[in-house]
């Protein structure tokens, strides 16, 4: 599985970055016309293991906000293109870079970051931390955020009990077409 996983990866994210390169090419003219600032919002996250990596994002906030969970950062720290490439998922875009470094997956728990210790002690206690972290996961299909530590980290471990290639299309197909 963890071959045919990553052959998944590399290729997916190949053609998905080649499919999706005149839609990150607008999204990255809106960001810099928008608001000042870099496009490329590089954030360090907990990966496999435990190890730190830059997770790369379209900016969707107004530079200098603090770097805090999501579901933590205000409404209006976030730009109105910002708001935009989130509802669609575009900011998630330039992940597809750290899927071909073999940083991320596909899919799997979204990686967190390093101040989110409860979440992390959850996920190492239930065996999460094993895998590479996703661009979206089952949490994310079901609509469970990291506001909810202990649930999120169960949600990511019943995903990597059944984890294969026929439930990871459907959660793909599930972030793009959910609605």
């Amino acid at each position: 599985m963890k071959t045919a996983k990553k052959i998944f990866d590399l290729a997916g994210a190949a053609v998905l970055l080649v499919a999706t390169s005149p839609i990150l090419l607008l999204a990255i003219v809106a960001v810099r016309v928008s608001s000042p600032g870099p496009v490329i919002f590089s954030q360090t996250r907990i990966g496999r293991e435990g190890v730190l990596f830059r997770c790369h994002k379209l900016r969707t906030m107004y530079q200098g906000t603090p770097s805090l969970p999501s579901h933590e950062t205000p409404v209006s720290a976030v730009t109105s293109v910002g708001r935009g490439l989130r509802k669609f998922k575009l900011d998630e875009l330039p992940q597809l870079w750290n899927v071909l470094r073999g940083e991320m997956s596909l899919v799997g728990p979204r990686p967190c970051l390093p101040t989110q210790t409860e979440l992390i002690e959850c996920r190492r206690r239930l065996g999460v931390l094993q895998a590479l972290p996703g661009m979206t996961g089952l949490a994310q299909i079901r609509g469970i955020d990291m506001s909810n530590p202990q649930l999120l980290a169960e949600t990511d471990a019943t995903y990597l009990r059944s984890a294969s290639f026929w439930l990871d299309l459907r959660i793909l197909f599930g972030t793009l077409y959910r609605g």
